[in-house]
C-alpha cells in the first residue's frame, strides 16, 4: 500500500499568496501533478490540516478545486488555520466525515491499513488537544480489528519537535493519548503536519512523522530562542509505503526539477 501525505497547504483565495509572498496554491498544483504521475499510483492521499490559510470559504473552495484534480481518493483532517464547518460544507462527508460529537474524526477500513483521522484542533487556538470525548472515541475504534495495522493521521504532533513556534503551541491531553497508543502495538505510525518540516520521532511505541508544507517551511532553530520565521522553498510531501512485513517506510519527496536520472552502469567508467 502506498500513501501520499501532504500537509499545511495554507491555500488563500484565488490570485493571492500566503503572507503576501508564498505561492501556496501554485505549489499545491505542482504537488498534485507530481502525485498523479507516480508509478505505482498511491492508493490514497492524506491531508493533515491547515488546508486553508484563514479558514475562509473562498480558501476552502480554492483548495477543493486543486485537490479534486488528484487521481487517488483523498481525505483530510482540520488544522488550526481551518474552520470545521467550512471544511465540512465544501469537502463533505466523502473527504472529511464528522463524528457524532461534531469532530472531523473517522476511520477508513477499506485498505490494507486501517486509517483513522483524528481532529486535534481547538477553535481559536494554535495548539492541539485530544479531549476526553475524542480519547473515548479513538479508544472505541482501536478496540476493534486489533490485528490489522493502524495509522493515525492528525494535524498536531503530540510531542515536541524542537521547533519553537509549534512547541509553544502545546498539546492538551498528550499524556492520555500516549497511554492509549502504548496499549495498541498495531499502530505503526502517526502522520502529522503543523511544524512545516519533515521530521520523525519515536513516541509511545510508534513513530510520529510530520510532512513538509507547500513551500512555506519553518526555520529550524534548535536554540529555541529566536522569533519564528519561515523560508520559501520547493513544495514537498511524504510517501509512506507498507512493506509485506507490515512495517512502514517513509520517503520525503521534493517537487522540483532535477538533473537526471543517470544510470550507474552507463557512467561508471566516465570518472
Amino acid at each position: 500500500m502506498l500513501i501520499a501525505h501532504i500537509s499545511d497547504l495554507h491555500i488563500t483565495g484565488k490570485n493571492k499568496k500566503a503572507y503576501g509572498i508564498a505561492p501556496t496554491a501554485e505549489n499545491l498544483a505542482h504537488c498534485v501533478e507530481h502525485i498523479n504521475q507516480l508509478i505505482p499510483e498511491p492508493n490514497i492521499v492524506l491531508v493533515t490540516g491547515d488546508v486553508t490559510d484563514k479558514g475562509q470559504l473562498e480558501e476552502a473552495e480554492h483548495a477543493a478545486l486543486l485537490l479534486n484534480k488528484l487521481h487517488a481518493p483523498y481525505y483530510l483532517v482540520p488544522g488550526n488555520h481551518d474552520d470545521r464547518s467550512t471544511l465540512s460544507s465544501v469537502f463533505g462527508k466523502n473527504a472529511c466525515p464528522r463524528d457524532n460529537n461534531g469532530f472531523i474524526s473517522y476511520v477508513l477500513n477499506d485498505y490494507d491499513i486501517r486509517l483513522i483521522g483524528v481532529d486535534s484542533t481547538i477553535p481559536g487556538s494554535a495548539g492541539g488537544e485530544l479531549c476526553d470525548k475524542r480519547i473515548k472515541g479513538l479508544q472505541e475504534l482501536l478496540s476493534t480489528e486489533c490485528e490489522k495495522p493502524v495509522i493515525l493521521f492528525m494535524h498536531h504532533p503530540p510531542a515536541k519537535f524542537g521547533v519553537l513556534e509549534t512547541d509553544k503551541d502545546g498539546f492538551i491531553g498528550a499524556t492520555k493519548f500516549a497511554e492509549l497508543v502504548a496499549q495498541h502495538t498495531n499502530i505503526i505510525g502517526i502522520l502529522c503536519g503543523h511544524i512545516h518540516l519533515t521530521a520523525h520521532s519515536g513516541w509511545s511505541g510508534t513513530v510520529i512523522s510530520t510532512a513538509p508544507s507547500m513551500g512555506l517551511q519553518l526555520v529550524l532553530d534548535l536554540t529555541l530562542t529566536h522569533h519564528s520565521a519561515f523560508n520559501l522553498d520547493a513544495p514537498g510531501y511524504l510517501l509512506h509505503y507498507l512493506n509485506p512485513d507490515n512495517t512502514l517506510v517513509s520517503h520525503t519527496i521534493t517537487v522540483k526539477d532535477m538533473d537526471g536520472p543517470y544510470r550507474f552502469k552507463e557512467h561508471r567508467g566516465s570518472a
